[in-house]
């Protein structure tokens, strides 16, 4: 058996180091026709570096992806700036790219990092130089080339959205050296027509197609243009100067038409939601005025000389029954009483007795007689009755 037997992965970790400690592998430029070429739903791109004698896998990590100023395509010839380094679990070597350049075209791309430094330091990138994008523009001015896709998908776009939109066409060179001072006219002059918003853009194409949106003066332009600008240059992945300076940049040509006209439906929406709202607050309005109106006619029923006489004989007519009342309960408490007086008197009277078959004994003289010593053997006596009297003559007496 062999002395120095290794594991793949010590034999991997040892290429790798032997990569790590080599100065060259560490920052190179390979040039080559890219193929193979892939954009992950994550952001990585993967693609293969190849000429007649070899090719070498690459990736670009999605945070270098600013270093891309392009989209690559099969076929296209670029170099890529990078660290070769080896991926352990594969026990493969890759270019790991962070700066991706189209061949001849890195000086274009050097010039437009300075500039777009300088004009970021100048503030004209800066966010509180933005102009709001109008909700409800009338009309659209477009500088671009009056032929092309981009101009027919801006128009169709726009249409489609909103078949009433008023579009404005400057057209302009977009290609080429004439290509940046005609799209400051376009601006200027599509600024002093008085449109509501500006579309300045053109379709996709190389770095040096796209150039004249990354020179000054256009970007000058942009930034002292009073009516808000969507830039709308090239594809999703192409970024020009003139992206930074406008007020909004759209992805593509007929992303910005949807960003500079609302939808034809959504406007006839909020006219019937505004409409509605209005019907609602006028209603209130009129509830609250007639409750007001209801309440000045009380009050000034309650001030008119008819009401105060009106209250006058309410209060009248509630002091009568008042008195009517107490006057009648005064009277049943007094008739109550008598009855129960005469109740009484009548159960105290002597004729009460006389009724039960008692009589009542006088003298001659008329005195009651109440005890059998008041009388004599032969004294005249009278007996009332309820019917009548009785005249007596006392016969004999007996005391108990």
């Amino acid at each position: 058996m062999p002395e120095n037997v290794y594991t793949v992965g010590q034999l991997n970790k040892y290429i790798k180091n032997t990569f790590n400690q080599d100065y060259l592998l560490k920052h190179l430029s390979v040039s080559g026709e890219v193929s193979n070429c892939k954009y992950h739903v994550s952001g990585h791109i993967y693609f293969t570096l190849k000429d007649e004698s070899g090719c070498i896998n690459c990736v670009m990590f999605a945070g270098n992806r600013s270093g891309l100023a392009f989209r690559m395509t099969d076929g296209m010839k670029v170099i890529a700036t990078g660290q070769v380094d080896v991926y352990l679990k594969g026990g493969s070597y890759q270019l790991y790219a962070n700066q991706i350049t189209q061949e001849g075209s890195g000086e274009l791309y050097e010039k437009f990092e300075r500039l777009k430094e300088e004009l970021e330091e100048r503030g004209m990138f800066a966010a509180e130089y933005k102009q709001p994008i109008p909700k409800n523009a009338k009309t659209v001015g477009i500088v671009t080339a009056s032929t092309g896709a981009a101009v027919r998908d801006i128009i169709n776009v726009s249409k489609r959205r909103n078949p009433y939109i008023n579009l404005i066409l400057y057209p302009a060179i977009v290609q080429g050296a004439d290509a940046a001072p005609s799209i400051v006219k376009g601006i200027k002059a599509l600024e002093k027509y008085g449109v509501d918003v500006m579309i300045v853009g053109r379709g996709g194409g190389s770095m040096e197609d796209l150039w004249a949106f990354n020179e000054e003066i256009v970007a000058q332009a942009i930034f002292d243009c009073s009516v808000p600008i969507i830039s709308a240059v090239g594809h999703e992945v192409d970024f020009t100067i003139a992206d930074f300076v406008a007020d909004l940049r759209a992805a593509t040509p007929s992303a910005a038409a949807e960003l500079a006209v609302r939808e034809i439906a959504d406007i006839d929406n909020e006219i019937m939601s505004r409409r509605d709202n209005l019907d609602y607050y006028m209603q209130q309005v009129l509830r609250r005025k007639r409750e007001n109106v209801q309440r000045y006619e009380r009050e000034l029923s309650l001030l008119s000389p008819e009401a105060k006489l009106r209250q006058v004989r309410e209060r009248t007519a509630r002091l009568t029954d008042r008195l009517y009342d107490s006057m009648s309960l005064k009277i049943k408490d007094k008739r109550n009483r008598l009855v129960l007086l005469a109740s009484k008197l009548e159960g105290g009277s002597p004729l009460k007795k006389l009724e039960s078959g008692f009589a009542y004994m006088a003298d001659e003289e008329g005195k009651r007689v109440k005890s059998v010593k008041q009388v004599k053997k032969g004294s005249h006596i009278n007996l009332s009755l309820t019917d009548g009297y009785i005249a007596a003559t006392v016969d004999s007496i007996e005391e108990k």
